[in-house]
């Protein structure tokens, strides 16, 4: 779970990167975009790339699940009286963080994912969809949506506070803790979970706003 986790994780980075040149950072900015879209949607190595995702989401996902019931098993009547614990904040709340994340990534894969293997329709909005593949105008017609706009930076705002723990959490379980590390990996994972998420929310709010 720990090493899907931070595959995952650098995904993310990848995605955001590509996704930022939808808005209007650099001139050419779309082109940019949709090139790099060109290549996500075609080149063979992506596809092969593709299947690794999904498994890592698959890996990840049953692997959360399972440590969650197992935890459930282990204490089936909680405590009369919650006591003082090192368990942090976040880590109480994983698995239900988890389960809002991946009803989001469905939300996501059927507007963008399914669009482009032609099971679901294009977005629709002020921007025509040229084909199955116009990323730009897809996301451009779904943040003019307010509801819309405002669901996806909530959410992404959830997947800090899941990624927080998360980041931390991976390299512990691969026991990768030491006195002099552990605090520059905690560090990083607390600025990761706020500068990663707060890249995806300029997006939405860049639309919101103009």
């Amino acid at each position: 779970m720990a090493i899907a986790g931070l595959f995952l994780i650098s995904f993310l980075v990848v995605h955001l990167g590509i996704n930022l040149f939808i808005l209007p950072i650099t001139e050419g900015h779309q082109g940019v975009f949709e090139a790099a879209v060109h290549f996500m949607t075609t080149n063979p190595l992506i596809k092969v790339f593709e299947i690794a995702l999904f498994g890592g989401f698959f890996i990840h996902i049953i692997y959360g699940v399972t440590v969650q019931i197992q935890n459930w098993m282990a204490r089936p009547k909680r405590y009369k009286a919650e006591g003082w614990s090192q368990t942090s904040f976040f880590s109480k709340f994983m698995i239900h963080t988890g389960v809002i994340i991946f009803i989001f990534l469905v939300i996501h894969l059927m507007n963008f994912y399914l669009v482009k293997l032609g099971i679901t329709s294009a977005p629709q909005g002020p921007e025509a969809v040229l084909n199955n593949h116009d990323f730009y105008h897809m996301t451009v017609n779904l943040f003019s949506v307010t509801w819309y706009a405002v669901l996806y930076i909530i959410l992404f705002v959830i997947l800090g506070f899941h990624l927080n723990h998360a980041f931390q959490a991976a390299f512990q379980t691969l026991g990768l803790n030491h006195s002099k590390y552990t605090p520059v990996i905690k560090a990083l994972g607390t600025i990761y979970s706020i500068v990663v998420p707060l890249g995806f929310i300029i997006i939405p709010l860049y639309f919101l706003l103009s």
